[in-house]
């Protein structure tokens, strides 16, 4: 490239190129072509930073890496709804289902980190699916950047009535009585309930007998049925008929109590300390996306938590809200990349 070139294109420092040209004339090749390959870095790099700064100025996309209308779907259109707001933008959502997440998350892994692609992602993509999957199209440590956790829901044991048991005590207490005769409900081998009925068997000594199903809702209605003896599912599936008797609400798997459910103990309260094993939603984005940008989309995002409406819409769907830091998203991934390998590992779960 002429030197002249460099001048037209070396966007808000032009004089720099002016410079280059002056060093070679004056001072030598060597001088000359050290000028030349500063200025052609700030060519490469300032573009990015201009970039950045003007972001957004076109549609930004959020991929779920699951099918529209379920429970990932529904939270993340809600806040895309709240940052196209704010960002004077449109955030659409792109649903990108296959592979317990995997397909979706390779997509956005492998896409230019410039803060148009970005994800909102159960815990399988960033934690568990590494563990399960052979060959993973992609490395959830190094190809993405955390922006924010945005919420946890917890998951309801709940029991057909005419099982003789009343809380999560004599539940453990009847299936060590009754090895492998309790039945529990599964909506997929690696699934979040699968994931934490292999926790809760390890910590209590207990052993159950899995019966899958194509969904959560099979087995829900199966429980009341009396043809299994256990559902785990999320609240809102499982609200109407705890409430109505059809289910005996047993216990939560999140530390807090459900608001929606507040009689229910938490597993933590019911013998086993500490027990935690959530749904998650993470705000996510490739990997080398401007400071700036995860700055701005964490600072929204923790606004819209903390706002009205975002409490509301949270709340419905018995999600507690989380927030925070992208170093506090960091901490919580590595949590449960430590919490869940071993549990996989031990359970043979592989895909």
């Amino acid at each position: 490239m002429s030197l002249s070139k460099l001048g037209h294109r070396a966007g808000p420092f032009p004089f720099l190129a002016v410079l280059a040209r002056d060093r070679l004339s004056r001072r030598g090749p060597l001088l000359g072509q050290l000028s030349v390959a500063l200025a052609t870095m700030l060519m490469i790099f300032e573009p990015c930073a201009a970039a950045a700064q003007a972001w957004p100025s076109r549609p930004i996309t959020m991929v779920v890496p699951f099918g529209a209308g379920g429970s990932l779907d529904i939270p993340a259109r809600r806040l895309a709804a709240e940052l196209s707001m704010k960002l004077g933008q449109q955030v659409v959502v792109e649903n990108r289902p296959g592979a317990n997440g995997n397909i979706g998350s390779a997509y956005v892994a492998k896409s230019f980190p410039d803060g148009y692609t970005l994800m909102f992602s159960p815990p399988g993509p960033l934690a568990t699916n590494r563990f399960m999957y052979k060959n993973m199209p992609f490395d959830a440590d190094q190809a993405f950047a955390p922006i924010i956790l945005l919420a946890k829901s917890p998951m309801v044991m709940a029991a057909n009535p005419k099982l003789p048991v009343r809380n999560l005590r004599e539940l453990i207490a009847y299936a060590n009585a009754h090895p492998g005769k309790l039945t529990v409900g599964t909506p997929g081998i690696g699934s979040q309930v699968h994931l934490t009925m292999e926790l809760l068997q390890k910590i209590s000594g207990s052993q159950v007998t899995y019966v899958p199903y194509r969904g959560a809702a099979g087995s829900s209605a199966d429980a009341i049925a009396g043809q299994i003896d256990l559902s785990l599912n999320f609240t809102p599936a499982v609200i109407g008929t705890i409430r109505d008797g059809s289910l005996r609400g047993l216990a939560v798997t999140t530390l807090q109590r459900s608001k929606q459910l507040p009689d229910l103990p938490t597993v933590s309260e019911s013998g086993f300390p500490g027990f935690e094993a959530v749904a998650s939603y993470s705000f996510v984005a490739p990997a080398g996306t401007p400071a700036q940008i995860i700055a701005t989309l964490n600072k929204l995002t923790n606004e819209y938590i903390e706002s009205d409406i975002g409490q509301q819409q949270l709340e419905s769907a018995d999600m507690q809200a989380t927030g925070g830091s992208p170093q506090d998203l960091q901490q919580f991934i590595a949590g449960e990349v430590a919490k869940w390998g071993p549990i996989i590992k031990a359970a043979g779960i592989a895909m």
